[in-house]
């Protein structure tokens, strides 16, 4: 059974930093690219960052792109999501989610096969 488990969220003051966790299980690792979402509150949820399988490939998007980081560790099955730079309008649930690509599309929920459960991340002002 493939299963992702995301950690690690908590509550920062903006400016802070915090570094989310994702563990797989139940599938090979480096044969998924893998991705974090986030939903905020009465919001849809958003693609934020993405690591291609092939050659570790990194994508974000423009709101965290500078701030974010997205790195993975095969051996341990984990994708990780560094948060520098804080802001209040980062809060929200974030998911991990792992798939095919980081290809055209990538920041759409459907693009992606299997998801984690969330972790909140709550940014103070």
């Amino acid at each position: 059974e493939v299963q992702l488990q995301a950690s690690g969220g908590g509550l920062v003051q903006a400016g802070g930093s915090l570094r989310l966790s994702c563990a797989g299980s139940g599938f090979t690792f480096d044969d998924y690219a893998q991705a974090w979402f986030r939903q905020a509150p009465g919001k849809e949820r958003e693609g934020i960052a993405c690591i291609s399988r092939s050659d570790a490939t990194t994508h974000y998007a423009d709101s965290v792109k500078g701030r974010f980081t997205i790195s993975s560790y095969n051996g341990k099955n984990t994708v990780y999501l560094q948060m520098n730079s804080l802001k209040p309008e980062d809060t929200a649930v974030y998911y991990c989610a792992a798939g095919w690509s980081c290809g055209s599309g990538w920041d759409l929920v459907s693009f992606w096969w299997y998801w984690g459960q969330g972790t909140l991340v709550t940014v103070s002002s």
